[in-house]
């Protein structure tokens, strides 16, 4: 994925963390600076928790296992990012609502985007 792709990859995800935040109680963003930075933060947690323990453990992966490691990155990551404020219950839900996102609008793990990108090289 080019430059370009990890930066609108990172927007649209701020733009869906600052909606989460509106919508569930608990969990609360400044803004989207705070947002786009949470969003870096999540996605480098899940890429080194996936290329340790495989995918089926990261919130990419399915599941109950997938679900709760997610709230884990969630909760964890408003002591790295300023502005962000979470309870248990709020980084449980915001999973939640971010999973059901996540059905309507799939984006790839960057295993993902490196094994389908070598296959077309071929």
């Amino acid at each position: 994925m080019h430059l370009l792709g990890h930066l609108v990859r990172f927007i649209v995800s701020a733009l869906v963390l600052m909606f989460v935040s509106w919508l569930v109680p608990g969990f609360k963003v400044g803004g989207f600076w705070s947002a786009f930075f949470l969003a870096l933060v999540i996605a480098v947690a899940a890429w080194v928790i996936e290329g340790i323990f495989g995918k089926q453990i990261t919130p990419f992966g399915r599941g109950i296992v997938g679900f709760l490691v997610s709230a884990l990155v969630i909760w964890a990551a408003q002591f790295v990012v300023s502005n962000v404020s979470t309870s248990v219950i709020g980084a449980i839900l915001a999973a939640l609502v971010i999973g059901i996102i996540d059905l309507f609008i799939p984006v790839k793990t960057p295993f993902e985007q490196g094994i389908s990108g070598r296959e077309e090289r071929r």
